[in-house]
């Protein structure tokens, strides 16, 4: 994803429009991003007193509403910090920490009583876990399925602390309240978390120089679908009557031409080829129906 920032630039841009403070009442912010995290909660208040009055889509509303952005990056950048090791850049990490900041600039109230600190960090995290949820797996799943896994890594965890040994199937159904099926689907379903790729060398002790994976991986066995075939026409040859599976005996089994069978059945070659067409088409379309 692209790692441009998306805090509004408007504020520092020369030339920018910059609403009358002495209008707003309120007091003159040269460089947001830069003031301390103590004065930035007070400050905060005043611009969140002011953006429950200014006009939506106004020059004075983005303005408060911008520099009310760069005041609380820190909180971005304190909630990001968590997330340090995982692999994503730590660029990207905060972007998506600073749409949870603004998302909860637009929903907070003054009227909460709370501190706005405390009500943004939980949007701020959760929007930067929906981000490594939803783009971290290797494969796509849905969206239950990645809760599900994260579900099934703390039960684990549980089960095992106080059982003292890996929890069964049985007993992680039963401690989540859900069915044994939906158990081992998110267990399946956590495989394409991560993705190995088959050109590593596989680690073998009696190898000197480990082949990849790639190279020990068998090919589609030509004759498979074939085998497939015949045990799917068994059943419809066994609901032909004795004439229809004695030509095809002879025609396919020992390779006889139709006017060799035309004379075994005293017929012409004509009528075995429309008798051969019969068949063969009742065989096809009972196969089209078994797939």
């Amino acid at each position: 994803m692209s790692t441009a920032s998306p805090v509004p630039t408007e504020l520092t841009q020369p030339g920018t429009h910059r609403p009358n403070m002495a209008e707003l009442d309120l007091p003159v912010v040269e460089n947001p991003a830069e003031v301390a995290p103590q004065d930035a909660r007070e400050i905060s208040k005043l611009f969140f007193e002011r953006l429950d009055t200014v006009v939506e889509g106004t020059h004075e509303h983005q303005y408060v509403r911008n520099t009310l952005i760069e005041l609380n990056l820190a909180l971005v950048k304190y909630a990001a910090a968590r997330f340090r090791n995982r692999s994503e850049q730590m660029e990207d990490i905060v972007q998506v920490g600073t749409i949870g900041l603004i998302k909860a600039i637009d929903r907070f109230e003054l009227s909460r009583e709370v501190e706005f600190a405390t009500f943004a960090v939980p949007y701020i995290v959760g929007e930067i876990k929906r981000f490594f949820r939803d783009t971290s797996w290797a494969v796509h799943v849905p969206r239950r399925l990645q809760e599900l896994r994260i579900d099934l890594a703390k039960a684990v965890d549980e089960l095992s602390q106080n059982l003292d040994r890996t929890p069964t199937t049985a007993e992680l159904a039963e401690h989540l309240g859900i069915e044994e099926e939906e158990v081992i689907e998110g267990v399946v379903a956590s495989n394409g978390y991560t993705a190995g790729s088959i050109d590593m060398p596989m680690e073998d002790a009696s190898d000197h120089s480990p082949a990849p994976l790639a190279d020990r991986l068998g090919g589609p066995d030509a004759d498979l679908e074939t085998a497939e075939n015949v045990q799917a026409l068994k059943p419809l040859i066994q609901e032909l009557d004795d004439r229809d599976r004695r030509i095809l005996r002879m025609r396919f089994g020992e390779e006889m031409t139709q006017s060799e069978i035309g004379e075994e059945l005293g017929v012409s070659q004509m009528h075995v080829s429309r008798l051969l067409t019969r068949i063969t088409s009742r065989l096809r379309e009972g196969l089209l129906k078994a797939d």
